[in-house]
């Protein structure tokens, strides 16, 4: 399985990442998926909304992480991924503490 992390573009990874931004408070809102929806193309979403749908939270990290060590990310590239990141977990207007929390384990992550 994890060979398959590695085929994940970093358009792909990105989208993915927002999707468990979005769900971490077990609320999915309708501002957070639009938005998600708006960084990407319906046929791509839809893929990784069902492969992220089927995966646990733990699986979900080990997939992110896998495939942000295959990738090679520039400060610029990181600081933007970090921005949509805020702007998934503020749209739905709540910031709360296991997104806070998140903000964190991403930034573990990504530096």
């Amino acid at each position: 399985m994890k060979n398959e992390l590695t085929k994940w573009t970093k358009a792909e990874l990105k989208i993915y990442i927002l999707m468990l931004c979005a769900k971490i408070d077990n609320d999915e809102s309708e501002e957070e998926m639009a938005l998600i929806k708006s960084k990407t193309d319906q046929e791509t979403f839809n893929k990784l909304y069902n492969e992220f749908s089927c995966d646990e939270e733990d699986r979900c990290f080990e997939k992110i992480e896998d495939a942000i060590n295959h990738h090679e990310y520039s400060p610029k590239e990181l600081q933007e991924l970090k921005q949509e990141i805020l702007e998934i977990f503020h749209s739905d207007k709540k910031f709360l503490n296991k997104e806070r929390y998140l903000e964190k384990v991403f930034d573990n992550i990504l530096y």
